[in-house]
């Protein structure tokens, strides 16, 4: 460090590079575009995650074991454990789900198209993040085609078995500009998905890692030129790079309410998913969404995952995703959950608070960045194995009958609070 004064116990590195490199210090360092996954914790140590102090809670007296024992004519074993269900109308092989990637250049090369091979071999549902098409393009006239839209959903259906999993594409402001929506339900690559059932259109408010903003990328100077008219840029006076920044949207009530009956209007054939961000009102708005008539309501803790966002979101802004779960976990419709999700007691406890499946992202990306023929294959087996194990240790065969009975402690209050739901309840 430069200079003379030193400043013991007080962030004396960060404000010196602040005094640096002025805005860019906001970021992780600019450096790791591209190559970085970031979340809570990015900045050191991960901050102290209530879902992490739950334990998974076996009882002593287990009757569904006895059920499962009868029918079977012997003793149950994890391998009984039955982990089809189904995600936001689609039938799924594994309670798991490939979160979004957008158009963020962690997604870079093949691993989108590697991500939906895979994604369709294992049957389950992959969700294709906004701002692809006006950023990378749609992909019909073969323009950057491994990184295009057309090229994900291609792969996945190149892969897949016809009945199981299915494609979700997100659409924000600047694609509703595009005509995303438009582009795929009338594109003759996605009849087969309308025809199947398997096609989603997923409204995002917003992801964990950053509440109330929308996506951000980083730019360079032809790339920033081609968007200028779509999105807001801000330089980045000492990188060279421009900053990207989409518009987030805005939803009150009546908004979500009528955004999500359009949808139901002019898509009469796709599934209609709505994610939310970790807000402090998230359960109200899981049940306006259930209520207007969504398949399927994501939640994303603030400990998911993102290929870019300001340094101060990823620790400081919205809730974790136990109190996600706590608020919404006990809702009538499809509830899925993503937030650090990547080995299988995290999975379970989220199933046990309500979730019918979680998202997979940085888990996925980074195992297929590992191996893009078979690292989200092995990741998923992982995964199977220790979700079998978990639920067959509960006494239970069937990834609906896991509860809030199986999870704690949890706090008094939704305790008291806790009515009975079962299968049926969640959908």
């Amino acid at each position: 460090m430069s200079g003379m004064l030193r400043a013991p116990g007080f962030p004396e590195a960060a404000v010196r590079e602040r005094a640096r490199t002025g805005i860019e210090a906001a970021f992780p360092p600019l450096d790791g575009y591209g190559s970085t996954l970031y979340g809570s914790g990015w900045a050191g140590p991960a901050r102290d995650d209530p879902l992490e102090r739950l334990r998974l809670l076996p009882p002593v007296f287990m009757e569904q074991r006895l059920e499962k024992l009868i029918d079977l004519g012997c003793e149950p074993m994890p391998s009984d454990v039955n982990l089809e269900t189904t995600i936001g109308g689609f039938p799924s092989r594994l309670p798991f789900y490939v979160s979004a990637f957008g158009s963020t250049a962690a997604a870079r090369g093949d691993l989108g198209t590697s991500l939906g091979k895979q994604a369709g071999r294992l049957g389950i549902p992959l969700v294709v993040g906004e701002n692809v098409v006006p950023v990378i393009g749609y992909g019909r006239l073969g323009d950057q085609p491994a990184k295009a839209l057309l090229a994900r959903i291609e792969a996945y259906g190149e892969e897949g078995d016809g009945r199981h999993g299915g494609i979700v594409v997100q659409q924000s402001t600047e694609d509703a500009d595009a005509e995303v929506w438009n582009l795929v339900y009338s594109d003759p690559a996605a009849q087969p998905f309308l025809e199947e059932g398997r096609l989603a259109f997923e409204l995002k408010t917003g992801q964990g890692a950053k509440p109330g903003l929308g996506g951000m990328t980083l730019l360079d100077d032809a790339a920033a030129a081609a968007v200028a008219e779509q999105y807001a840029l801000l330089p980045m006076p000492d990188d060279g790079r421009t900053l990207r920044a989409s518009s987030p949207g805005t939803y009150t009530e009546e908004i979500l309410r009528q955004q999500i009956n359009l949808m139901r209007n002019n898509y009469p054939r796709a599934r209609v998913w709505v994610k939310l961000h970790p807000g402090r009102d998230v359960g109200a708005a899981a049940r306006v969404a259930w209520e207007a008539g969504a398949d399927s309501v994501t939640v994303d803790g603030a400990e998911g995952g993102t290929g870019w966002a300001p340094g101060c979101f990823l620790d400081h802004v919205g809730l974790p995703l136990f109190d996600c779960l706590l608020a919404t976990g006990q809702g009538p419709g499809c509830l899925l959950a993503g937030g650090r999700v990547w080995e299988g007691t995290r999975a379970v406890k989220c199933l046990a608070l309500g979730a019918r499946a979680v998202g997979l992202g940085r888990a996925a990306l980074v195992a297929a960045d590992e191996d893009p023929e078979r690292g989200l294959l092995r990741l998923a087996a992982c995964l199977d194995l220790e979700v079998r194990m978990l639920i067959s240790a509960l006494g239970k065969y069937d990834t609906a009958t896991v509860n809030r009975d199986d999870v704690g402690p949890l706090p008094a209050i939704h305790k008291e609070e806790e009515v009975s739901h079962d299968a049926s309840v969640r959908g």
